[in-house]
């Protein structure tokens, strides 16, 4: 793992470079230390960049003891830790519009103080919570280049 960057100002913002898998749970401590406080966990990248296996690296920091997997066809996966506490997973690949979401009843997950993660975030901008911390997902020469960053 290459090392990391925080760069100061209002806005926070911290630059990780992962070289293979075995690099995402040092990178998935560093973003769950770098988020404080801070529980929804927006994901943006291109198919394939790796949000997925991101998550799951962070849920596996959380203590997850439940199986994680892509709620592609589900909208949401609900995990628990060993804490018997939850985490939410979300994946907005396939909505059609933020309708959807809100008839999952995207709010209450969003501020029940519980970690939200979510994938294809672009599709409900307008929902999101104003405090998010903001993971950009993009691939270099045999790496993988994240930003983690909130206002």
């Amino acid at each position: 793992m290459l090392p990391f960057f925080n760069f100061g100002g209002d806005m926070k913002k911290m630059k990780v470079s992962v070289g293979s898998p075995a690099d995402l749970p040092q990178a998935a401590h560093q973003l769950l230390n770098f988020a404080n406080d801070k529980k929804v966990i927006a994901f943006f990248g291109e198919m394939g960049s790796g949000k997925t296996t991101f998550i799951k690296a962070i849920c596996q920091q959380l203590g997850v003891i439940s199986p994680t997997s892509s709620p592609t066809f589900a909208l949401v996966n609900e995990y628990i830790t060993a804490k018997d506490d939850l985490v939410y997973h979300f994946d907005f690949y396939r909505i059609k519009d933020e309708k959807e979401a809100i008839d999952v009843g995207i709010e209450e997950y969003f501020y029940s103080g519980h970690y939200c993660m979510v994938e294809w975030p672009e599709k409900i901008l307008n929902l999101l919570p104003k405090e998010i911390v903001r993971v950009t997902i993009e691939i270099g020469n045999d790496l993988r280049n994240f930003t983690f960053q909130y206002e």
